[in-house]
């Protein structure tokens, strides 16, 4: 099976749309979670330093509980980021995925979509998602965005064209992590040919996710 967000990201020219924006990429800001919002705080330990995000329960629940039900089972433990999709000619812009790859051993079932035009979140510097071939189909891959990445939200005006990703939270602290991964070496090697030059080599490990307090 392919890596869930493969054809989708590329083939909408997510990647792509991103370039208008670039300018306006800022660095997500540490701040902290407040009790009353709705947010959930996680902690990603990678092999590369830590990642720290705020999931919006509030906002994306059955997003956000999909992700903190694999958290909580601690099924992301080993897995890893073994994507990463800068810009061309904007290498501190892209995505970079994780997740167990449609591992069937360890997955769950397809959760329903969340449009952004239902969440009212949008894919900003540091933003989580969900990774997934089309709407109702993502189980456990997710990515996160480095730089401003509109073009993975949901197109208000033709949502069945574009129905765009579910973004579910922000990293508040460790987008040097995130950016750090972006940069790791990568193969030329993919089981799709659009992936060749994406895939990380080696993949950067997830030790593990929990949640914080």
């Amino acid at each position: 099976m392919t890596q869930p967000i493969n054809r989708r990201v590329l083939a909408a020219g997510g990647l792509a749309g991103g370039l208008a924006f670039a300018a306006r990429a800022v660095l997500a800001q540490p701040v902290p979670a407040a009790a009353d919002t709705g947010l959930v705080r996680v902690v990603i330990k990678t092999g590369k330093g830590q990642i720290t995000l705020d999931l919006n329960v509030g906002k994306a629940p059955i997003t956000a509980k999909n992700f903190l039900r694999y958290v909580d089972t601690r099924r992301f433990d080993g897995s890893s980021f073994y994507r990463a999709s800068p810009i061309k000619d904007y290498p501190n812009l892209g995505i970079i995925e994780g997740g167990l790859q449609s591992n069937p051993a360890k997955v769950f079932k397809p959760i329903a979509f969340e449009s952004t035009i239902k969440t009212g979140l949008s894919h900003k510097d540091g933003t989580i998602s969900m990774a997934a071939d089309g709407p109702g189909t993502a189980q456990a891959d997710f990515f996160i965005c480095a730089g401003d990445q509109p073009s993975f939200d949901a197109d208000p005006a033709n949502p069945a064209a574009n129905p765009g990703f579910a973004a579910f939270g922000q990293v508040v602290d460790g987008m040097d992590t995130v950016r750090a991964i972006l940069d790791s070496p990568k193969s030329e090697h993919a089981r799709v040919a659009i992936m060749r030059g994406q895939m990380l080599a080696p993949p950067v490990p997830i030790i593990s996710v929990r949640r914080v307090g």
